[in-house]
């Protein structure tokens, strides 16, 4: 038998197989060399030729050019470039928040500041020596207000309730100059007691305490809400990788590169699994966080809401003088019936020197109303629509951050991109959000049943924020102090190190045709106020405080 033409077949498939393994073995790491040292990394140890992989521990463990220690170092560099993208992503929420705090507290301060320094120059350039004296009853009470809105410890209607009486003291001292240094501390405490029944200010104190406390306690709480969500994201961007979740990045990001497919981008299913298992807890932060954001969206409408805030503010002069003018009309009335009541200087029961009929005289001043002008409201509006649209944009943040850190670095083509093995397709479902829709998460390994403490407690927090926004909605105060720990004090506890600094994009991040759900810049524009056409009410409230100074 003729074995030549057998041994002629063997011998070329022979040659033919020797010639595949060959140029297998002998395969290029001149790609990964370049991407390795491009990444700082010595190239000591690094093949020049592809190796078997069976030493790899995340890599699937074909040819590679992937040692151990570069394994290692790469796994690494992935989990700290992870880490990094998702404090950035946080950074830029917190960018936002912050500047929309910041441009709220500038617009409310303005509002108060000018409210003041309008009624200060009016009654200094009117009254001069005999309005100096009196000062401090008005700054007192602006300064109240500024330190209650600031989230310190005050009562606001008790605010108001100090200064009314105070301002009465001084309006019965005024009223007659001779005995006033007279009355006793007994005496001007009786009398304030009887405001109760006697109604010397008229209905004015009732009104401004409904209207500036539901105000102030809503502006406070719409603050310190956005002190808390910045502080939230903060404290949660900060969570450390797992270690299931490091390998299921170093595979998405660095195992290509080992695998010569350095080119080649990760199916966008596969790179939506790996961040929807990696960011498994942040995303169930999403129903408290939309809870949030829609209260307080809520409560920034109600700034808009007839009396509209800046109304408020800038009637705090008007208020005080329709009080006044209610005194000045009812004085001898009033101090007849004091006197009656808390005695003569002091001594209870003591006939009082002020006629048992008392002569009513006709004021001469007419309280002039504050009409909101279309420039302040309008800029009201901006207020609220600005603050409302940012706020609008980062409502469904934690469950859109899985596909925005995947945007623009993954394939749209089907069977071209790296499914975690090779350059093939990818054909497992994607996954829900939450903690609870990853058990069957083909990349990363999760247990379910034990949840990130600190992002739980942040999912508390946002539950305790929410209650008492809706709280400050509905005009009851609220005390901040019991968190203080958590959020800081001020709204700048945002600014906290660099937070406040604009980074860089994202390199995981939205696309160009995407809403933008993290490079959020500061706005820096400066709030211009038009609330100077409440000048009339000043004018009133001097003209009625000089008749009671200088009456004899």
């Amino acid at each position: 038998m003729d074995f030549t033409p057998v041994a002629l077949l063997v011998s070329i498939i022979s040659v033919s197989l020797s010639a595949d393994n060959a140029g297998g073995k002998a395969r290029s790491c001149a790609d990964m060399r370049q991407f390795y040292s491009g990444k700082g990394f010595t190239l000591n140890g690094v093949p020049q030729s592809e190796i078997s992989g069976e030493h790899l521990r995340i890599c699937p463990q074909g040819y590679t050019c992937c040692t151990s220690a570069m394994e290692e170092t790469l796994s690494n560099l992935s989990r700290r470039e992870f880490e990094g993208l998702v404090r950035e992503a946080g950074r830029s929420i917190q960018a936002s928040l912050n500047a929309q705090y910041r441009t709220f507290d500038t617009y409310f301060l303005e509002l108060l500041n000018d409210s003041e320094r309008w009624l200060e120059e009016a009654f200094l350039a009117a009254l001069g020596d005999l309005y100096r004296p009196n000062a401090g009853v008005f700054r007192d009470l602006y300064g109240d207000l500024r330190r209650y809105y600031s989230n310190a410890p005050l009562n606001l209607e008790e605010v108001l309730d100090e200064f009314w009486m105070r301002l009465l003291e001084r309006l019965l001292k005024a009223s007659d100059p001779e005995t006033a240094s007279l009355l006793s501390d007994d005496f001007l405490e009786c009398a304030s007691k009887q405001t109760e029944t006697l109604h010397p200010f008229g209905d004015a104190p009732r009104e401004l305490k409904a209207k500036l406390v539901r105000a102030f306690v809503g502006a406070r709480a719409f603050v310190r809400g956005l002190n808390a969500a910045g502080e939230i994201v903060r404290k949660v961007s900060q969570v450390p990788l797992s270690v299931e979740c490091n390998r299921a990045i170093m595979k998405l990001v660095y195992c290509p590169h080992c695998r010569g497919f350095g080119s080649v981008k990760p199916c966008a299913n596969y790179c939506k699994n790996v961040m929807k298992g990696c960011l498994a807890n942040q995303a169930d932060l999403d129903t408290e966080w939309q809870s949030l954001i829609e209260t307080m969206l809520q409560v920034a409408s109600s700034f808009g809401a007839e009396p509209s805030m800046d109304t408020v503010i800038y009637s705090i002069p008007v208020r005080i003088s329709e009080a006044v003018v209610a005194m000045q009309e009812n004085m001898e009335i009033y101090t007849s019936k004091v006197f009656k009541l808390c005695g003569d200087r002091g001594e209870e029961g003591t006939p009082s020197s002020i006629s048992e009929e008392p002569k009513k005289k006709a004021s001469t001043v007419t309280a002039v109303e504050y009409k909101p002008s279309p420039k302040a409201a309008a800029r009201l509006e901006v207020q609220v629509t600005d603050v409302s649209s940012k706020l609008k944009e980062m409502q469904f943040y934690w469950i859109q951050l899985p596909s925005a850190l995947c945007s623009g670095k993954t394939s749209s083509s089907g069977d071209k991109c790296w499914n975690g093995m090779s350059k093939a397709s990818y054909l497992p479902e994607v996954m829900g959000d939450g903690l609870a829709n990853q058990i069957n998460n083909p990349e990363v390994e999760i247990d379910i049943t034990k949840p990130d403490r600190t992002i739980r407690q942040q999912i508390m927090l946002l539950k305790i924020m929410s209650n008492r926004l809706r709280n400050a909605l509905n005009g009851n105060d609220v005390d901040f102090q019991d968190t203080s720990d958590d959020f800081s004090g001020s709204g700048s506890g945002m600014c906290a190190d660099h937070l406040c600094i604009r980074g860089r994009p994202p390199v995981f991040g939205p696309k160009n045709d995407r809403p933008n759900h993290f490079a959020y810049g500061p706005d820096n524009k400066k709030v211009k106020s038009s609330a100077k056409q409440i000048q009339p009410s000043v004018i009133l409230l001097v003209l009625l405080l000089t008749c009671l100074f200088l009456r004899r």
